[in-house]
């Protein structure tokens, strides 16, 4: 019967161990990871699903049209984050831009990235399918033109914003379809270091950009550096600082001189610095530095997890990103 009782005494130990990590792990995963959604808001439109095949691949994305919308509207595209997809982007804004279209009058589309990677401009961290390339450059320009001719929405007037790995392809955009794109907008995103880029821009330089960074962003470093989660999770390689990469397109746009720069004081004690570079041409780039973020578009809808940073409620990253849009006449 002693053997039986100290068995039973380390399996109720074992047990009781268990039980405790599993308490420690959900109130871990609940503090740094859990965030609640956001209330979904009275909107005017419509949600729908739409398709296209590009390169043999069936490529999906949903569309949010205000009603009554206007043909000749502006469209924006909005890109979401590495192993997510469009739905939860909407969730991850707070519905900020769904919003922002039922205001200002603008159709808005989510697509879906390949097995919820878009395939950036790094040398790190490839995108395939069975062994052949991802096109999204081919799918998002084919989706645009798609929704162009379905919706009437103005050719001249399409934008494209992305939060991290969404904000990375926002700036493949930029470089390898200018002429399709009025203006960018990347938040969480820097240009990869030039051993790490594989982007090949055109020759008429880029649309305006827009480059939106937390300075408390543990994933992609404000100051520059190797992107990643800790060191040990989503490597994508070595990327130029935020203010770099602002320079960067200034400097293929041929815009010179010194930028113009004002900071704001927000509520929740973040600053928010904008730092504008501008000439006589049609083309702005602009460095929005949120110090006191951290990773993904601030908004006063949803906190973001504690376990990328800092988040602030203000500003609302997509008024600031479509102020800038609005903003940038047709060329």
């Amino acid at each position: 019967m002693s053997v039986i009782r100290r068995a039973l005494r380390l399996f109720l130990r074992g047990v009781t161990v268990v039980i405790v990590l599993v308490v420690v792990l959900a109130a871990l995963f609940g503090y740094f990871v859990y965030t609640p959604a956001p209330e979904v808001p009275r909107l005017s439109g419509t949600l729908t699903r739409g398709s296209i095949e590009v390169g043999g691949l069936q490529r999906t994305y949903r569309t949010y049209v205000p009603r009554g919308l206007a043909r000749g509207a502006p469209l924006v595209v909005v890109m979401h984050g590495a192993g997510e997809n469009g739905a939860q982007m909407r969730i991850e804004t707070g519905y900020g831009f769904d919003r922002l279209a039922d205001e200002h009058g603008f159709a808005v589309v989510y697509p879906n990235a390949y097995e919820g990677y878009w395939d950036v401009c790094t040398v790190a961290e490839d995108v395939s399918a069975n062994g052949h390339k991802v096109d999204d450059v081919g799918f998002l320009t084919g989706m645009v033109d798609k929704l162009v001719r379905e919706i009437g929405a103005d050719p001249n007037r399409v934008f494209a914003a992305g939060s991290s790995r969404g904000g990375f392809m926002t700036f493949r955009l930029a470089l390898e379809a200018p002429s399709r794109f009025r203006a960018v907008a990347a938040v969480s995103a820097n240009v990869p270091s030039p051993e790490n880029f594989k982007c090949k821009p055109t020759s008429e330089g880029t649309p305006s950009v827009m480059i939106m960074n937390g300075t408390e962003d543990p994933l992609v470093p404000f100051d520059g550096g190797s992107v990643s989660l800790f060191g040990l999770f989503y490597k994508l390689g070595k990327v130029r600082s935020s203010r770099e990469s602002g320079q960067y397109f200034a400097d293929l746009n041929h815009i010179t001189g010194t930028p113009e720069t004002q900071q704001t004081q927000v509520a929740g004690g973040a600053r928010v610095e904008q730092v504008l570079w501008r000439n006589n041409s049609n083309v702005e780039v602009e460095l929005v530095a949120i110090h006191g973020g951290g990773h993904g578009i601030p908004q006063p809808y949803r906190r973001r997890p504690r376990l990328l940073g800092p988040s602030p409620m203000e500003p609302n990253g997509p008024a600031v990103i479509w102020a800038f849009f609005d903003r940038q006449r047709p060329r």
